[in-house]
């Protein structure tokens, strides 16, 4: 959010080959940010969508001069962010923290009840770096001097409010001088590892290696990474985790060369209210995310293909789910019980 009030969102189909910020003028415009992959990863998926129901109610206010009767004049434009990507638990978790918001703030009158949900929207991103560079500080007290980390997709700043979930960890490790490498999985079909993994890693000048998803197996074998690192996108009541396509296949190679596979997840993540991994809905996205790179056919035309953006992977697979407020291990609908009870 700009000091006048303009938002903005960093265009991240087009990183790295250039930054571009683009308007966000109305809760359309972030619906279609979000929906489009403009801006992406559950954390700052929330967010956006906390300042989609902000600027909504900005301008019912200048449309009518009256902040009255929000909590029903809102409810469409909470169906319309909603419906925008059904995996990602921390859009839901946000909406509804906004929605308490809206029924809060009846108290005040006219523009302050409008700032206070601009407010409530600032406040959510805020918390998600604190809560950031908690989970990173306690990850990072897992590892030794010399780790060799793998991660997938892209869980940095540019997914989160701050410095990120499994990144965020990464970087703790790098700064506490205990990290030897990363290995950076591209990310199949969307390359948010390859495009934007990368990027960070530069940025910080984090020593690291981009390879292909088919390649993990390989550096596993050859006894060069020590962890595998991801983020979630949801956390089932049983610890069961639905995250980026490929994740599953990391936890299982992880299961049979004996290396420890964690997830980094905040508790915005943790949805109580889904039993288990088989009760997510998994995002189907076009299937041209995958016979196209870049505009361009990879193959033949009229080629049908498959796309889920997500899989998931049981809780059996996972060492620890580490989150802001401490490091959970099995049996995870205990552990999970536990941290939010």
């Amino acid at each position: 959010m700009m000091p006048d009030g303009r938002l903005e969102m960093l265009d991240q189909r087009r990183l790295p080959a250039e930054e571009v910020w683009l308007p966000m003028p109305t809760y359309e415009a972030v619906a279609d940010g979000i929906r489009e992959m403009a801006i992406r990863g559950a954390p700052a998926i929330g967010i956006a969508a906390a300042y989609g129901v902000a600027l909504a109610a900005r301008a019912i206010f200048e449309q009518t001069s009256s902040a009255d009767g929000l909590e029903v004049k809102l409810a469409p434009i909470y169906a319309h962010l909603a419906e925008t990507r059904p995996t990602a638990v921390n859009l839901f978790w946000a909406l509804e923290r906004m929605k308490k918001c809206v029924v809060e703030s009846a108290v005040l009158s006219g523009a302050a009840r409008v700032e206070r949900l601009f407010e409530e929207a600032a406040a959510i991103s805020k918390e998600d770096r604190d809560n950031n560079e908690r989970m990173g500080r306690l990850g990072a007290d897992l590892f030794g001097p010399g780790t060799r980390i793998m991660t997938h997709c892209n869980t940095g700043g540019l997914a989160t409010g701050g410095l990120g979930t499994a990144i965020g960890i990464i970087r703790a490790l790098h700064h506490a001088g205990k990290l030897e490498h990363v290995w950076i999985g591209e990310t199949r079909p969307y390359l948010q590892g390859a495009r934007l993994t990368t990027w960070e890693c530069q940025q910080d000048q984090i020593p690291s290696t981009l390879i292909t998803d088919s390649m993990a197996a390989h550096f596993m074998q050859q006894g060069k990474v020590d962890a595998v690192i991801v983020g979630a996108d949801r956390v089932a009541a049983n610890g069961d985790v639905a995250n980026k396509i490929g994740t599953y296949g990391l936890a299982v190679l992880c299961g049979y060369h004996k290396i420890p596979f964690y997830v980094a997840a905040p508790i915005s993540t943790i949805d109580m209210e889904t039993p288990s991994g088989e009760a997510i809905e998994i995002e189907q996205r076009s299937p041209r995310e995958v016979t196209h790179l870049n505009g361009m056919a990879i193959a033949p035309e009229g080629m049908d293909a498959a796309s889920p953006a997500f899989d998931m992977t049981p809780s059996s697979l996972i060492r620890a789910i580490i989150t802001e407020d401490g490091i959970l291990e099995a049996p995870y609908d205990v552990a999970l019980a536990g941290l939010l009870g």
